[in-house]
């Protein structure tokens, strides 16, 4: 055996050593019913979830950006034509044209870059990212608020915390659990296409800040009667917090005050 390869501060590494977590994680990104015709996995680092979502699918595309990494990964894999390592930076990668998933262990450092690139491809289907337990649960709602980007990508992606993966099971350990999250692309969004530019400009315009409360933002735009009516239809107190407001409540309030 090589020496064992140091760990990249740059590159945010922290690997995934524990064995029954990573299986977990490879269940919830491909359960068994639907195996993908493509997955994209980030940050293969040594191959331990490549070797447990390989099975899993019909073509696998393993990237890593640490080139030291690459060519072990290429031999422990080289047995399984149908598992292609890649030594590029994911980012860097166009998104394919045909349906695909993306799984992996995210680095920390890169979660927002990654989270975006997934939203930004018209192909995907469904995402699942180990990430760092606090955005998890910010992004799903599991602190009991919203964030902006949750609730502007709602009518096309739902968003759930699915799984948590204690720091111990990493190597470095790093500070912080972490948290499983999944993006699924919904198969009929919950608005029409056409009106997606309404619907950022409505929640950009509640999470402006101005007024201090969401009902003040909205009534920059919207007369105060619409907006006490779309805060009745969707059981909103005036003086709810944007963060505290659901995606069902936004939905509710769009049907009232979209144009």
């Amino acid at each position: 055996m090589g020496r064992p390869t140091r760990v990249s501060r740059a590159l945010s590494q922290n690997f995934l050593t524990d064995r029954a977590a990573a299986a977990r994680l490879a269940a919830l990104a491909v359960p068994r019913r639907t195996r993908p015709a493509l997955l994209l996995e980030v940050g293969a680092g040594k191959g331990a979830l490549t070797e447990l979502l390989a099975p899993r699918c019909r073509e696998l595309h393993a990237y890593e950006i640490d080139r030291r990494l690459v060519p072990a990964l290429r031999a422990r894999f080289s047995g399984a034509p149908h598992v292609r390592v890649i030594d590029e930076d994911f980012l860097a990668a166009r998104p394919p044209r045909t349906p695909f998933s993306v799984a992996g262990n995210v680095p920390f450092s890169r979660t927002a870059a990654i989270v975006d690139w997934c939203l930004r491809a018209p192909a995907l289907t469904d995402a699942t990212l180990l990430t760092q337990l606090e955005y998890a649960r910010k992004r799903t709602g599991d602190y009991g608020s919203w964030t902006r980007l949750t609730i502007l990508t709602w009518p096309r992606h739902e968003w759930r915390l699915v799984g948590r993966v204690g720091r111990h099971s990493f190597r470095p350990v790093p500070r912080v659990d972490a948290g499983i999250v999944r993006i699924e692309r919904r198969r009929t969004p919950l608005l029409d296409a056409r009106a997606y530019d309404s619907w950022r400009h409505l929640v950009e315009l509640g999470f402006s800040g101005v007024g201090g409360s969401l009902h003040a933002s909205l009534r920059r735009v919207h007369p105060r009667r619409r907006v006490d009516a779309a805060f009745r239809g969707a059981r909103l107190d005036p003086g709810v917090l944007v963060g505290e407001v659901p995606p069902g409540a936004w939905l509710r309030l769009y049907e009232v005050l979209a144009p």
